[in-house]
């Protein structure tokens, strides 16, 4: 499948992330073999990334920190030159490399990954106590391979991925292959669909599988062993969810959904492409949790399918994802979403108000408001609108941009074009929830 990624406006890297991301070209398949030792947490690696330069290339700059780089290939032959920076990797191939062609770089490394530091907690590879998490979102990619960590770059990829014998290793995609290797069990998935970096992921545990039946795409749970009740029950819903979510967003935009538990406990899920991770503290069996699991899964039309194209429109993934966990409670029966408007708008007022959502800042792009607002503005939008009006624009919105990225523009756009208005009049609803930072009267 070929990338939909969106054009950028200009060279300059995007500000909420300064020093991740080359726009002067883009990566079109990540080929990744891996061998890890969970037991020393030793990673050797080959990278095989297949990209197209925008501009003339003297040199190719990924993303990539923490590991040791042994040799780089471009089109075969050597690189005739390789430097390694804090976060970055920067390769002069024998020959330029023309505008408009297409390349590989071939990268082999090692190291003992682990989590980069930054404004956002720890990000990227991590230990767990036996076994291993990643998660990347925004900028945490570089910490297990070289990339072009940007959120409008998607890829296809490849991943092989070889651990000791008693670790399951889960991974992006589809299962292809799971064999015996030297070193352990080999296991081999792939992605057919364009892929953000961030959203790359390798989960190594020691999990049972469990299938769920009742949805129209497989869903398969990966567990601790003690966990395998209560985890069945309180993901038991995730069936419904999907039908639910399919029937208001469009059809689910890959072929297969998996959840892995986590033996440790984590402090927030974590969305993946096709893929959630918990932690085992979101397991109680009794459906303690199903807010967020139906957050999670709203992730992979808003956020993992169409996916922004640049980090400071963040409202755009958690905004829509906060706005289907009041979908669900509604079709639940649990609080309206008109009801839940209501409450979440009163919680803002003792918040303070100096927040943008449509700017926040690098520091405050996770912060609840920008989750909340978002939900409020979108509230906003569907009574302005209607129903009728309002899921169609979310569905015209997962259809035209599957796979792509997308402008808060292409949003506003989506909605006017089914509710026959002129898109300023959708920004009106909007604006007091995302433009300014005051707390409008009604959402």
């Amino acid at each position: 499948m070929e990338p939909k990624n969106a054009v950028a406006t200009n060279a300059d890297p995007d500000p909420y992330t300064p020093h991740s991301g080359d726009r002067r070209w883009s990566a079109r398949h990540y080929d990744l073999r891996l061998e890890y030792r969970v037991a020393t947490n030793r990673l050797d690696g080959t990278a095989t990334v297949t990209g197209r330069a925008a501009t003339a290339l003297d040199r190719i700059v990924l993303d990539l920190h923490g590991l040791t780089v042994d040799r780089v290939d471009v089109d075969g032959r050597r690189a005739k030159k390789t430097s390694t920076a804090t976060h970055k990797l920067t390769v002069t191939p024998a020959e330029p490399v023309p505008a408009g062609a297409d390349f590989t770089v071939h990268v082999r490394y090692r190291g003992t990954p682990h989590p980069l530091r930054s404004p956002w907690g720890q990000i990227g590879w991590e230990e767990l106590t036996d076994g291993v998490i990643v998660a990347a979102q925004p900028t945490g990619a570089p910490s297990w391979f070289p990339c072009n960590d940007r959120p409008d770059d998607k890829a296809t990829y490849r991943f092989e991925i070889t651990a000791e014998a008693a670790y399951d290793v889960l991974a992006n995609g589809e299962l292809l292959g799971r064999d015996r290797a030297r070193a352990g069990t080999t296991w081999t998935y792939a992605t057919t669909e364009p892929m953000a970096t961030y959203l790359a992921t390798v989960q190594i545990g020691r999990y049972r599988t469990t299938r769920l039946r009742g949805a129209d795409v497989p869903v398969t749970l990966h567990h601790p062993a003690d966990l395998a009740g209560a985890a069945k029950t309180d993901f038991g819903r995730v069936p419904d969810m999907l039908a639910l979510y399919a029937d208001r967003f469009g059809p689910y935009p890959f072929p297969a959904y998996g959840v892995v538990v986590t033996d440790d406990d984590l402090e927030i899920p974590l969305e993946a492409h096709g893929l959630a991770v918990f932690g085992r503290n979101h397991v109680d069996g009794e459906h303690g949790t199903d807010r967020l699991i139906a957050h999670e899964l709203a992730h992979q039309w808003f956020g993992n399918s169409v996916t922004v194209a640049r980090w400071r429109d963040i409202w755009l993934h958690e905004g829509f994802a906060c706005y289907a966990e009041w979908l669900w409670s509604e079709h639940r029966g649990g609080p309206t979403a008109d009801e839940l408007a209501v409450r979440y708008r009163d919680g803002l007022l003792a918040q303070p108000q100096d927040l943008v959502v449509a700017d926040p800042g690098p520091e405050d792009m996770f912060d609840d408001r920008v989750y909340k607002r978002g939900a409020l503005a979108l509230h906003a939008v569907r009574r302005s609108v209607g129903d009728d009006a309002f899921f169609a624009g979310l569905r015209t919105i997962t259809e035209r941009h599957r796979h792509g990225s997308v402008l808060p523009d292409d949003v506003l756009g989506a909605f006017a074009e089914r509710a026959g208005v002129p898109v300023d009049a959708v920004r009106a609803v909007t604006a007091p929830w995302i433009e300014e930072p005051g707390v409008p009267d009604a959402a």
